[in-house]
């Protein structure tokens, strides 16, 4: 009927036009046949009529399922609806109204969904009882804070694989609970559904969208940093730390370049005073990330390092496996990246691969192969690096960190140049790239324009080489590159200099 009734439209509106309008599609889809029954005229007429075949209590679950969003599974239903889930679903699914789907995740079973028109419908139903509708609001937000709350620690387990993607299934539905949970003012109920979906955000590359979650939901916080008295001190102090992270992480390369436009410097030491306290909430996600603030307020790597040892040894003594393998990672990583910098690498990286064999999460043992293969590459390994990097690569894939694939594949890129296979590094590069700018990884865009330079400038493409030069270094000044980085990018420079003018122009 719907598509009879937008054809009949045809003769004053265009296709696109129509579809412009379908957000108002029970106005727009009015003008049926005049033969056909009155109930088949009109969009809203049929649904109306099927409306009235149904008795009280499948109207009253027909009006609690709007409040989904996207599909949901029989457990979130039976949550949900106050009546028995299973038997009325399973009417609605027989009138046509709720359309069953086989669930792609692990597990199998159903899962089960209105179509754009019915759920208008529903939500329309649904505002007729504000009673009703404001329970089961209330409802959907509480399953899907405890969902997350379930999931938070096991995302960084060996069981990521199947809670990934039942987080990635309900998305949508965490969405609304978290901006239902916001709109309502609930504080604590916000900051744990915001700091339990953090560690989500972050792994799966979705750190833009993260930070935007963060920023609503501190909104409801007091002006400046929290009191040390207040209850949710330590809550609202992890969030602040979280969001400023997931900014610097998330950034557009058309934002500010320098921290003091897009970080405040007193949130940033108020921060960096709280966290370097040897206390439990500095040796856990994220209150771990602290001593990355240094780079906030135009600190190094070097001044990075002592804070960085601290929090490692605050981790031994409050902190679980993961927390203290993801600073090792952090100290390991740091230590390749300053040359000649390589004492304690190889401890830091046994204890390492031990914490991640225990650990299980996929992430974790990508970091440490990663590591791994930055370390071989600083001693001129290329085969042992390149062995590290495809292991790393493929745990990456198979957690979905795509903010990590970009870096990798560039790596193996440099791998085959080290090797003199120059047709297979270009090919790895230019997969980097377009994984760099498909998933916005700005610090992986500077290193592969970095690569590119440098095999553009051995073919005497000078042109190219500084075009990619300068776009590498435009890049960089949206993060904190190593020092290493650094030293390469001016290296070149000098090269395409002296490419372009002389030898004397390259000193």
């Amino acid at each position: 009927l719907a598509i009879e009734l937008a054809a009949a439209r045809l003769r004053m509106l265009t296709p696109r036009q129509i579809a412009d309008r379908l957000d108002d599609r029970f106005r727009l889809l009015t003008s049926g046949s005049r033969t056909v029954l009155p109930r088949q005229q009109t969009l809203r007429a049929v649904v109306d009529w099927s409306w009235e075949l149904l008795d009280e209590a499948e109207r009253a679950v027909l009006r609690e399922a709007s409040v989904f969003a996207g599909s949901w599974d029989l457990p979130a239903a039976e949550a949900v609806c106050t009546a028995p889930a299973t038997d009325l679903i399973g009417a609605l699914v027989d009138k046509s109204l709720v359309v069953a789907v086989p669930s792609a995740g692990p597990g199998g079973g159903m899962r089960y969904r209105l179509l754009e028109t019915i759920h208008e419908y529903a939500t329309e139903r649904a505002a007729e009882t504000p009673a009703l509708l404001a329970a089961a609001e209330a409802r959907h937000s509480a399953y899907f804070r405890d969902l997350v709350a379930r999931a938070e620690p096991l995302l960084r387990s060996a069981e990521q694989l199947p809670w990934i993607s039942r987080l990635e299934t309900d998305l949508d539905n965490i969405r609304a609970a978290l901006q239902r949970t916001a709109a309502t003012g609930d504080k604590a109920g916000a900051i744990d559904m915001a700091l339990n979906t953090g560690w989500f955000w972050w792994l799966r590359n979705y750190r833009r969208e993260g930070a935007d979650w963060m920023a609503r939901v501190l909104e409801l916080a007091p002006p400046g940093l929290p009191a040390e008295d207040d209850p949710l001190y330590w809550p609202w102090m992890r969030l602040k730390l979280l969001h400023l992270c997931l900014v610097a992480e998330s950034r557009p390369a058309d934002s500010p370049a320098h921290h003091e436009e897009w970080a405040d410097p007193a949130l940033v030491e108020g921060l960096r005073a709280a966290f370097s306290q040897p206390v439990p909430e500095t040796a856990r996600f994220p209150g771990l990330l602290w001593p990355f603030t240094i780079f906030f307020t135009g600190g190094t790597h070097e001044d990075a390092l002592a804070p960085l040892n601290r929090t490692v040894e605050n981790c031994r003594r409050h902190g679980e496996d993961w927390d203290l393998g993801v600073t090792l990672m952090f100290r390991t990583h740091m230590a390749v990246d300053m040359p000649g910098n390589l004492s304690g690498v190889d401890e830091d990286l046994a204890e390492l691969r031990e914490l991640s064999r225990r650990v299980g999460d996929r992430w974790m043992r990508a970091q440490v192969c990663s590591a791994a293969g930055e370390a071989a590459m600083a001693r001129s390994n290329h085969e042992e690096a390149r062995v590290e990097y495809e292991e790393a690569l493929r745990l990456a894939y198979e957690v979905g960190a795509f903010a990590e694939s970009s870096f990798l594949l560039a790596r193996l890129a440099e791998v085959a140049y080290r090797e003199g296979d120059r047709d297979a590094a270009k090919k790895v590069l230019d997969e980097a790239r377009q994984e760099a700018d498909r998933y916005g990884v700005t610090d992986s865009r500077a290193f592969v324009r970095l690569l590119g330079a440098l095999l553009a400038l051995d073919e005497g493409d000078v042109g190219t080489a500084r075009a990619l030069c300068e776009a590498s270094r435009a890049e960089s000044e949206y993060g904190t590159p190593p020092p290493q980085f650094s030293v390469a990018l001016s290296g070149m420079e000098a090269r395409i200099a002296a490419a372009e003018c002389g030898p004397a122009a390259g000193l």
